[in-house]
């Protein structure tokens, strides 16, 4: 085996293997999910950052969200898109590495964020009085560096994992982008370690996470049915059935995707689900967070008046 192994230079990217007029088919509508998805993220950055009605927390910690959003998109879209006009096109060994990188990172912190805003709506409804007291802007800015800290420490605790490893086989990775699985059966050694560590940094990251916020929601749900106002009650439900879409979305297709037996999902499904769990995702999240939101629709409305009236 030492005498095969190589110096990696590069990956080569099969992406989706389809008949070429499926491909274009599925170019021009991937392209038009990501102009939504940057402009839809887009769009609920710049009413935060110009509405000082939105300056509060929960709008802080959807900002970051929004951004994790475009940042996930612009990782993995742009070499899917052109992998779709050029079949197995090439990626340098480095450009892999940090596209794993910048993926398992802003994965994370998406995770990480999700837990902070469940948090940050159990406050609000459980405790309204000393809401302003507990979610205090120092509070915030603590939780928002702690999420994208401990989302990147971890997705370079997986990245060192794979640069320790001989790859001497066929440089080929049946996938869209270096998703770390896909890359990881490209070693030719023992990557049993590598495997505890994404199972261990699984249930920390999904397993875990996942738990708090139903724990947050189950508080939330009792403190609802004891409002009296059936509007105020109406409100709290609207609010918080939006975030638990964007938790059940993503925390779902994250723990099929990494957790669930991979006998059951074959490699071209393995890409269908990373689909829904990388791009269609943070194209669907403002919609369901944001868009439906009485106070977003109402900036807008504010932002477009003031633009007409100019």
């Amino acid at each position: 085996m030492v005498k095969n192994q190589t110096m990696v230079t590069e990956f080569l990217l099969l992406g989706f293997l389809l008949d070429p007029r499926i491909q274009m088919l599925l170019f021009e509508l991937f392209s038009l999910f990501y102009v939504f998805t940057l402009l839809g993220n887009g769009t609920i950055l710049g009413l935060i950052s110009l509405d000082s009605r939105l300056h509060t927390p929960i709008y802080f910690f959807l900002s970051h969200l929004a951004v994790v959003n475009i940042t996930y998109a612009c990782n993995t879209v742009p070499q899917m898109l052109v992998n779709l006009l050029h079949p197995a096109k090439p990626i340098s060994f480095a450009g892999c590495m940090m596209q794993t990188f910048l993926f398992l990172s802003f994965g994370h912190s998406q995770c990480l964020l999700l837990v902070v805003m469940s948090y940050d709506r159990y406050v609000a409804i459980y405790h309204p009085l000393q809401y302003t007291v507990i979610m205090t802007w120092r509070v915030c800015i603590t939780l928002a560096i702690t999420s994208w800290t401990c989302g990147s420490l971890l997705a370079l605790v997986h990245v060192v994992l794979i640069l320790r490893l001989p790859f001497c086989g066929p440089h080929e990775i049946n996938h869209f982008f270096c998703e770390i699985l896909s890359v990881l059966r490209l070693a030719c050694a023992d990557t049993g370690l590598n495997q505890v560590v994404i199972f261990a940094a699984c249930v920390f990251i999904l397993v875990g996470p996942l738990c708090l916020v139903l724990v947050s929601y189950s508080c939330i749900l009792v403190a609802i049915l004891r409002i009296q106002s059936g509007e105020g009650r109406r409100k709290a439900f609207s609010t918080c059935s939006s975030h638990l879409c964007v938790v059940g979305l993503f925390f779902g297709s994250a723990i099929v995707m990494y957790m669930a037996p991979k006998s059951r999902h074959p490699e071209e499904l393995q890409k269908v689900l990373f689909l829904f769990y990388s791009f269609f995702n943070p194209m669907l999240n403002p919609l369901i967070y944001s868009l439906r939101n009485i106070e977003v629709k109402g900036a807008l409305r504010r932002a477009l008046c003031k633009e007409s009236h100019s």
